[in-house]
């Protein structure tokens, strides 16, 4: 193991404990194998993303002073630089699409970055925010291009053969493809045999396209529900790089997605938003079969206001 992977690990290790990783013998009897479900909304900011906002923000910290940090998301990645950066002492603003998922946009603000809401979609906001570091000379954290982003996703699966060592298979949602990457690096490093699954939203299929088709494959729109998985714009090395790691891809509608939200809220008691919902929607999809153990990954719990009624199971 290199010098600069051992110290990105012993960072992240003394920042955030072990998610827990829970079995489920509810979603077993659904599908027939043993299953587990891996908690990521434990961690800061109720998403798995600050563990690469955080390994890079730090990274770059120890390269070169940071004066101000620059993000573009949905919400997850901007509210996790907007704790990195509160951790190390950085000044940071985050652009957001109009329009952005609120519960997502009152964290960021809650953590003391400067809130920008522009553009129509993630694109926008990434251009404007592209735009914004540039005449700011502000260090831009793009987790769909930043390397230390995947490696610092990369200690879930670390963690996941410490807990589940004879883990079969292992189901990923896909937004920007560091999720993915870092996971299955990570599993297949050490356990080539580990099937890799992601899944993405049937409606932003950009990922999905390019992994089938092995060509960077773009989409006009994402209209998902699915906020963390509205991703149109694969670019060729993360499209090389799932080629590579990952054994199966599947999509999921946003109706499967709310199912699952509910039968995870009914059965488990967990609240997960719809793309950390996305795993456990594509075990449950007819006419799948799955190596066990399995793993879902539960990847944050950040819903929209307006989808908490839509995914609150009937009462009574």
């Amino acid at each position: 193991m290199s010098t600069e992977r051992e110290t990105s690990l012993r960072v992240l290790r003394e920042r955030f404990a072990p998610t827990t990783l829970r079995r489920s013998d509810a979603l077993a009897q659904r599908i027939g194998v043993e299953t587990h479900l891996k908690l990521e909304y434990e961690l800061p900011t109720a998403s798995f993303k600050v563990r690469g906002a955080f390994l890079a923000l730090w990274t770059q910290q120890e390269r070169a002073r940071v004066g101000e940090v620059v993000a573009a998301s949905t919400g997850n990645h901007g509210a996790a630089v907007a704790w990195a950066a509160r951790e190390l002492g950085i000044a940071a603003s985050i652009f957001v699409p109009v329009g952005a998922n609120a519960a997502k946009t009152v964290r960021i603000r809650s953590l003391g970055a400067e809130l920008r809401e522009t553009g129509a979609d993630i694109e926008g906001a990434r251009r404007a925010a592209e735009s914004y570091a540039a005449r700011a000379n502000a260090f831009l954290l793009d987790d769909a291009t930043n390397p230390d982003v995947p490696m610092g996703a990369g200690t879930i699966g670390l963690e996941l053969l410490d807990q589940c060592p004879t883990c079969a298979t292992v189901v990923i949602p896909v937004g920007d493809s560091a999720l993915i990457q870092g996971v299955a690096s990570a599993l297949k490093r050490a356990r080539p045999d580990v099937r890799v699954v992601g899944v993405q939203a049937s409606r932003a299929p950009a990922y999905f396209e390019s992994w089938r088709t092995g060509r960077v494959v773009t989409t006009a729109t994402a209209d998902t529900i699915a906020d963390g998985l509205a991703t149109t714009t694969p670019t060729e090395p993360n499209v090389a790089a799932i080629r590579t790691l990952v054994d199966a891809m599947v999509l999921v509608s946003d109706d499967e997605m709310l199912d699952a939200m509910r039968w995870l809220a009914t059965a488990e008691q967990i609240t997960a938003e719809p793309a950390a919902a996305a795993s456990v929607a594509a075990l449950l999809q007819p006419g799948q079969s799955w190596a066990g153990p399995a793993v879902a990954l539960i990847t944050g719990s950040n819903v929209a206001p307006e989808l908490v009624t839509r995914s609150t199971p009937p009462s009574g």
